[in-house]
């Protein structure tokens, strides 16, 4: 399979998730809700999971580890310094689509989709919650190290699935949103990664 079929596909099956995410939001919102969720250390660790000052931590043991190595040749951005990026550029993105979306959160609605007008506070992305930035920091932030670590993927994904779950159910945010960040923080690891270690052998 070619590059590009790859490429192609992975759209069109990020198309589809937004799409059902779409289709599943108002009952996801009504169904999927545990307030208390942030009241248990488990919740409060898998938020903190788009806390990007969590992934700085991370990025910061990682530097340690890798000072020690010989540097490797080639203009090739460190493991650590990407880490501390991917989810940097997933916050700063996602702040960027909430003031160009402008979709209000689903606590302020009654779980009904409602938009700010671009005539009010349009600088200002209080209350606006598509997409979810704890969703796109926690899955930049693991699809990063996922690449820089073969074969630690599945805890990465989870730690940030389970970050995204935990929004929706806290009530913070649509079902779409938490997809939406997911794909979104996705896509900025991918090219982070592949423009700062280059393309694979």
């Amino acid at each position: 399979m070619t590059r590009l079929h790859l490429t192609g596909r992975v759209v069109v099956a990020a198309v589809l998730a937004i799409a059902a995410a779409l289709l599943l939001d108002r009952w996801a919102y009504a169904t999927l809700r545990w307030p208390e969720i942030y009241q248990h250390d488990y919740g409060r660790l898998l938020r903190v999971m788009g806390f990007w000052p969590t992934w700085t931590v991370v990025a910061a043991a990682v530097w340690l580890a890798e000072r020690r190595r010989a540097p490797r040749p080639g203009p090739r951005l460190s493991r650590a310094l990407l880490l501390a990026l991917a989810p940097a550029l997933g916050g700063l993105g996602a702040e960027l689509f909430k003031m160009l979306i402008r979709r209000e959160r689903p606590g302020l609605t009654g779980g009904a989709y409602v938009f700010r007008s671009w005539s009010q506070h349009f600088f200002s992305t209080a209350d606006l919650g598509l997409p979810s930035g704890h969703a796109m920091v926690a899955f930049a932030g693991a699809a990063l190290a996922a690449r820089a670590f073969p074969g630690s993927g599945p805890v990465w994904y989870l730690l940030a699935a389970g970050c995204a779950l935990t929004r929706v159910l806290d009530g913070a945010h649509f079902l779409s949103d938490v997809v939406l960040g997911a794909v979104a923080g996705i896509g900025i690891a991918a090219a982070l990664w592949r423009w700062g270690q280059g393309p694979p052998s």
